[in-house]
C-alpha cells in the first residue's frame, strides 16, 4: 500500500533497482521439424508466410530484403498492433535476427536459429522473441497479465508450424 500511495519502493531502493525501468518480456521454444534445414530456413525467411501458422499474426508485409511491416492481434482481439522492423543479421539456412525500428508500437527483437537434427533426420529450431510492451510500465503491467496468455500463443503456433511444414498444406 505504501508503495501504491508514495510511488517509493525501499526494497528497490536497497537493491538500487529502478521499478519504472520497463524490462523485456522474453519468450524461447526449441523442437524440431522432419523436413531438411534449407527448407525450413526458406519458407521461415519468406516472412510473408508467418501468418499461415502463427495465428496472432494478421499480417506481415515485406518492403524489402531486410525492412518489413507487421499487423498483429491481441487475444479476442481486444487491441490490434502494428510495427514496423527489421532483419539485423542474417546467416542464411542457419540463424534470422530482427528488431523493430525507432518508433514502433511494440518494440521487440528475436532471432531463429536452425540446426540439423542430431538424429540426422530434420531441422531443430530455437526460437527467441523478446519484446516491450507497449505503454511503459503500464503496458508492462497488463502485458505481465497477458503474458501467459502470449506465452501460449507462441508456444502455439510453434507447434502449428510444426504441423504446417510437415502436413499435407505445405505440399
Amino acid at each position: 500500500t505504501y508503495r501504491g500511495a508514495t510511488g517509493y519502493c525501499p526494497v528497490y531502493n536497497a537493491l538500487d533497482t529502478d521499478g519504472t525501468d520497463p524490462q523485456p518480456l522474453n519468450i524461447t521454444e526449441t523442437f524440431i521439424v522432419d523436413r531438411p534445414r534449407e527448407e525450413v530456413y526458406a519458407f521461415w525467411r519468406r516472412l510473408e508466410n508467418l501468418p499461415r501458422f502463427m495465428k496472432h499474426l494478421a499480417s506481415v508485409d515485406e518492403h524489402d530484403r531486410t525492412n518489413s511491416h507487421w499487423r498483429a492481434n491481441l487475444p479476442g482481439e481486444i487491441l490490434k498492433l502494428n510495427w514496423n522492423a527489421e532483419i539485423t543479421r542474417e546467416d542464411e539456412n542457419n540463424y534470422i535476427g530482427w528488431q523493430s525500428v525507432e518508433g514502433s508500437m511494440v518494440s521487440n527483437a528475436g532471432k531463429v536459429t536452425f540446426h540439423d537434427a542430431l538424429n540426422g533426420s530434420g531441422t531443430e529450431l530455437t526460437v527467441d522473441i523478446s519484446y516491450f510492451p507497449p505503454a511503459g510500465s503500464l503496458g508492462q503491467g497488463i502485458a505481465r497479465l497477458l503474458n501467459g496468455v502470449f506465452e501460449k500463443a507462441v508456444r502455439e503456433d510453434v507447434t502449428n508450424f510444426k504441423h504446417y511444414i510437415e502436413g499435407d498444406e505445405y505440399k
